[in-house]
């Protein structure tokens, strides 16, 4: 089922993230994680797209995984990882499998591999991908601004762009503070963009997340969120149950207010996940 038809008919929807094993690994525990994941009936399974393209096979294969078990799968795809030939071969892959629904990303300049210059842009990803079957497409937002945007108004002109070229549906960055979500979502509407958003929360359990997700990302990390860390980081059971109280708080407090879909950063760790879900089964009904 496509994603576009699953948030246009559903009031809330919750969904979760997975990422393939590295290139020359093992599938097979990955495999597992997939159905584990699957088992929480989520709403879709988004599962990750290796650096250029290094895990493009393993991608599609966890995502006919998730499928497989009725739950309905996108895969992500990268402008650095594609050109002509590997787009058109990576979308026979997934009519294959029967995936119609991806996420057309720019991806991070890979190390020690040289990227595709084809696509410059998401938004020329996305349009090809239209240009090539009837695929439901997500493209990526940053609710606190691109790193690399020149401004915030530049950044939204940008995602204007990935509308007018096809794109269904956004997902943003994780982020830790709703005001600032909120704060995007005005923007966007103000702007004329009306293209459905789907939050995404990734769960801290542990402080080496922490030191990766600021490293990464930049996102902003509010008081309430350092002093917990500062409270728990010591105690690993205390922080991990922590973390899934906080996460399971942004979500309560976006859906109070209107932010429906919703995207768990699982970090492959189905137990977490579905405590999260748990946590919110009554409202999620």
């Amino acid at each position: 089922m496509k994603i576009s038809k699953i948030l246009a008919e559903k009031e809330i929807t919750v969904s979760c993230e997975l990422f393939p094993p590295k290139e020359g690994s093992a599938l097979e525990q990955s495999r597992e994680i997939a159905a584990a994941t699957a088992k929480l009936r989520p709403d879709f399974i988004s599962v990750t797209y290796g650096a250029a393209g290094s895990t493009a096979g393993y991608t599609a294969e966890l995502a006919e995984e998730s499928e497989r078990h009725g739950v309905p799968a996108l895969a992500h795809l990268t402008c650095v990882s594609s050109d002509e030939d590997s787009l058109n071969g990576y979308l026979s892959l997934l009519r294959k499998y029967g995936i119609e629904n991806l996420l057309a990303l720019r991806g991070d300049m890979p190390q020690g591999r040289e990227p595709k210059r084809v696509f410059r842009y998401a938004s020329d990803l996305i349009a090809a991908i239209k240009a090539r079957g009837d695929f439901c497409v997500g493209g990526a937002c940053y609710p606190e601004c691109h790193p690399e945007s020149a401004s915030v108004a530049a950044d939204i002109e940008a995602l204007r762009i990935k509308a007018g070229s096809g794109c269904d549906f956004f997902t943003t960055q994780m982020f830790f503070d709703n005001e600032i979500m909120y704060s995007f979502l005005s923007k966007l509407r103000k702007a004329g963009i009306n293209t459905p958003v789907i939050a995404g929360i990734m769960p801290i359990t542990s402080v080496k997340q922490i030191e990766r997700t600021v490293k990464l990302s930049g996102t902003v990390l509010p008081r309430r969120f350092l002093e917990m860390a500062n409270r728990f980081c010591g105690d690993a059971a205390a922080m991990k149950q922590a973390g899934i109280a906080f996460a399971t708080e942004q979500i309560i407090d976006l859906i109070a207010n209107g932010v429906n879909n919703i995207h768990i950063y699982t970090m492959n760790r189905p137990d977490i996940a579905g405590e999260i879900m748990g946590n919110i089964s009554e409202i999620r009904k």
